[in-house]
């Protein structure tokens, strides 16, 4: 079976960015791999802003609001945790304090982030382009900040 990816092309400003490839992970989180592929395929992620991105830590995206307050309109999803270590380059969904309540909000670990593990659910890790993750603009929000032109799932 050949394993599925994920591409997030960024603008990260000043008419720089590009690709982000993510190797999705379903043996760890099924359901998350699922409405991630599935939110990507029907365009809600295009143009979707970084809302929250600290440096050493990680970038947030995956509300259409921009405001870290909204999801989609799709039913919230179980937790997935597992024992995967939240790294550098790792993609985790973002939720509330309820652990039943991941949407569509997700972030990449700019770092390690092991305090998080079995805590959020993994759901992808990147393979390459993560130099344009690093370049997003920092901030909660960032004054100008980065966005998804396209996410395709290949």
């Amino acid at each position: 079976m050949t394993e599925q990816t994920l591409t997030f092309t960024l603008d990260t400003g000043n008419d720089t960015g590009g690709d982000v490839v993510i190797r999705l992970r379903p043996d760890l989180a099924p359901g998350h791999v699922a409405r991630i592929t599935e939110l990507a395929g029907e365009g809600f992620y295009d143009g979707v802003v970084f809302h929250r991105v600290i440096a050493g830590f990680m970038a947030q995206g995956g509300d259409p609001t921009g405001t870290g307050t909204s999801g989609s309109k799709k039913p919230n999803l179980k937790a997935e945790f597992s024992a995967e270590p939240h790294v550098r380059g790792v993609c985790s969904m973002a939720r509330t304090n309820d652990p039943n309540s991941a949407n569509s909000q997700f972030f990449i670990c700019l770092d390690d982030a092991t305090f998080l593990d079995r805590q959020y659910t993994v759901w992808g890790v990147v393979e390459s382009g993560m130099e344009h993750v690093d370049a997003l603009p920092k901030g909660e929000p960032p004054r100008a900040p980065g966005k998804i032109v396209k996410a395709t799932v290949n």
